[in-house]
């Protein structure tokens, strides 16, 4: 009865955590709904007699892709350099907006350097290593007290990997993996559960 159990758990319990999660998503996509007018706002259960979940998700990637695509022409990428201009005059929305959209086209721009590289650190002491992702090199003032090559990393906690740490370290100290971000995530997650698969062994030539 125990295996069974165990069983049925291994089989609902992911898709009781995907169904939820999806819920929330939607839920909270949904609440694009209320930027309608509400004597405008589309009522499915008079239209077809169910409450259908969804259109303000639909309605949140339509305005999603409709401003990519105003502002990727002349004169939307202008009315959004007139929009930021005006909110770097206002003060505190200055520096929160600034902050913000710095971390977000980091994380969100194809020719950003976030979380494009899994790497095996030293980590919390010599002996011992967790997976960690390259996120850039240190900047300002703190380059000009750091002796040597340093990088950047970001180490997620498991198994909630938006929660970690930042930390700048020697250059020589970090070894990169031929493993992508996705499958580096996965493993982090599922607490080394889920490993990935074995990447082919590089031949040391110099028999060292």
């Amino acid at each position: 009865m125990r295996k069974y159990f165990i069983t049925g758990l291994l089989v609902l319990v992911p898709l009781a955590i995907t169904a939820w999660v999806l819920n929330l998503i939607i839920g909270t996509m949904d609440q694009s709904l209320l930027l309608i007018p509400k004597d405008h706002r589309p009522d499915m259960k008079q239209l077809i007699g169910v409450d259908l979940p969804g259109l303000g998700a639909l309605l949140t990637i339509l305005i999603v892709f409709l401003t990519g695509l105003l502002t990727n022409n002349l004169v939307g990428n202008y009315v959004v350099k007139l929009w930021e201009k005006l909110l770097t005059r206002i003060p505190v929305v200055s520096s929160l907006y600034s902050s913000v959209k710095q971390v977000s086209d980091t994380l969100f721009s194809s020719s950003g350097n976030a979380f494009r590289k899994a790497v095996l650190i030293p980590y919390p002491h010599q002996n011992s290593y967790t997976i960690a992702f390259l996120t850039g090199t240190p900047g300002g003032d703190v380059k000009n007290h750091l002796v040597g090559d340093y990088v950047s990393v970001y180490i997620p906690t498991t198994p909630n990997p938006t929660s970690g740490f930042f930390l700048m370290m020697a250059r020589k100290d970090v070894v990169e993996l031929d493993m992508s971000v996705d499958a580096a995530l996965k493993y982090i997650v599922s607490m080394g559960v889920v490993a990935p698969e074995d990447a082919p062994k590089i031949i040391d030539t110099a028999g060292k």
